[in-house]
């Protein structure tokens, strides 16, 4: 039986990174990664394979940087893990032992069971399986009428991109009141909705799936709680995902209550010689200290890049104690992107904010071609004027300014350190030296702070 100084369990973002980080910071250890195909896809792309990729090929992701430092990759599936013993066996019968384990088995998606149908023939599933999107994405073709239920990332992306098909009529079905209310304000919820209406899409919100109809087990239409019914050749279910942690569980590990891998700030799990990172690991909010789902690729390689330098002993602090969570999209032509606290989820975790919200161009002056107009709300503690969140929606460049807000947050930054902030300008590149939409609305919430006494009403409340 080989002996690995370090066995990845996944090849995802998160295991790659676990995988590249180990090596740059343990050069001399072996480290194996097992992987269950072949080939892999970029999940944050997949929505875009069904038109601007024009197939999986163009979307394909691996472990090449990882075998390139050293890194060893085996394609079988991981079926059964000895904790007390740190071994394991894959699905052809291979035996391996480890001195430390990772978990890296990212999340499988969320099977409706409760929707009588689910099952049937030409129902699908947004999987993160470069063989299966292949086979979804050759499959769909020939269909013309697309039912997509679920109107969060996926949904909508994947849904405005195969309704850029001319042959193709699409339509998306979500319960809640807007598309993206999950991680978007309503304010920001209502625009994004807006915009992917003004598509080929027809969106109908507020409104549950109560069955799929079928015809000799093939799925012919879906069935409203309004009592509309849809006729359809192929139906699509986005409701979201879940952490995929059978093997974990199997092998004794601690699950929370949202089916995630239980591990503490630094991926470990209550055994010393295992850890968990990304989409099967539980993260904490930033600011409640509570258990989250926050599923994303960019929270999991921050994870991962902190596992890898301390898989050995903590050598490099974590810097951040809890999960912002930093989306972005675009929807016809619209970028939107949001990080931390906004009016929704504050009022759900009973947390006091202000906010204000600064709108100019992406250039200066802005008659340049390719100028873009540019929204920034900010979100801010009405005590101290820390910043707690932010989204950004115009153009492309709301997705970099985000992260911005996001390194914000993470530093615990205050609105009244933005006036200092120091900027770089340029004519084609940025908004005016004068109206950085970050610094006006800075500006605006120290005056809400400053004129209405914020904090004071806040704690009379």
């Amino acid at each position: 039986m080989k002996k690995f100084d370090v066995i990845i369990i996944g090849a995802g973002p998160a295991g790659i990174i676990t995988g590249t980080t180990a090596k740059t910071a343990y050069p001399e250890k072996s480290i194996l990664m097992f992987k269950e195909e072949e080939k892999g896809l970029v999940p944050c792309g997949i929505p875009y394979v069904f038109h601007a990729l024009n197939g999986v090929e163009q979307n394909m992701m691996g472990p090449k940087p990882f075998i390139d430092m050293g890194g060893e990759v085996i394609t079988d599936k991981v079926v059964d893990v000895d904790v007390k013993n740190s071994t394991l066996k894959t699905e052809s019968g291979q035996e391996f032992a480890f001195e430390k384990l990772v978990f890296a088995t990212g999340s499988k998606v969320m099977v409706p069971t409760f929707i009588p149908g689910y099952d049937l023939e030409n129902v699908f599933y947004i999987k993160k399986s470069f063989n299966y999107i292949k086979n979804l994405f050759e499959v769909l073709q020939t269909k013309k009428d697309i039912v997509v239920i679920g109107g969060g990332f996926i949904g909508a992306e994947v849904a405005e991109q195969l309704a850029l098909h001319p042959d193709k009529r699409i339509t998306l079905v979500e319960s809640e009141e807007y598309c993206f209310s999950k991680a978007f304000s309503r304010d920001l919820s209502i625009i994004a909705t807006k915009a992917l209406s003004e598509t080929k899409v027809k969106v109908i919100t507020s409104t549950r799936v109560e069955e799929l109809k079928d015809s000799n087990g093939i799925a012919t239409s879906v069935m409203l709680n309004t009592g509309e019914t849809i006729a359809c050749d192929a139906v699509i279910m986005a409701i979201g995902y879940r952490p995929n942690t059978e093997l974990a569980q199997k092998a004794g590990l601690e699950l929370n209550k949202r089916g995630a891998i239980k591990v503490d700030n630094y991926e470990r799990t209550e055994f010393q010689n295992i850890c968990a990172v990304g989409d099967c690991s539980q993260t904490t909010g930033f600011l409640t200290g509570r258990s989250d789902t926050v599923m994303l690729a960019s929270t999991a390689t921050a994870e991962a890049r902190v596992l890898g330098h301390n898989l050995f002993g903590v050598k490099i602090r974590k810097t951040f104690n809890g999960t912002i969570a930093v989306f972005s999209t675009e929807i016809n032509g619209l970028a939107m992107a949001a990080a931390g606290v906004n009016e929704s989820n504050a009022k759900a975790a009973n947390i006091k904010i202000v906010s204000a919200q600064f709108s100019d161009f992406d250039t200066h002056p802005a008659v340049f071609k390719n100028t873009s107009a540019l929204t920034l709300k900010l979100f801010a503690s009405p005590c101290d004027g820390s910043i707690l969140g932010g989204e950004v929606w115009g153009g492309r460049t709301a997705g970099e300014i985000i992260n911005t807000i996001s390194l914000a947050i993470q530093k615990g930054v205050s609105v009244f350190e933005l006036i200092s902030y120091q900027i770089g300008s340029h004519p084609l590149l940025t908004a005016a030296p004068t109206k950085t939409l970050l610094i006006k609305a800075a500006e605006k919430i120290i005056e809400i702070i400053e004129s209405n006494k914020a904090c004071d009403k806040t704690k009379n409340a």
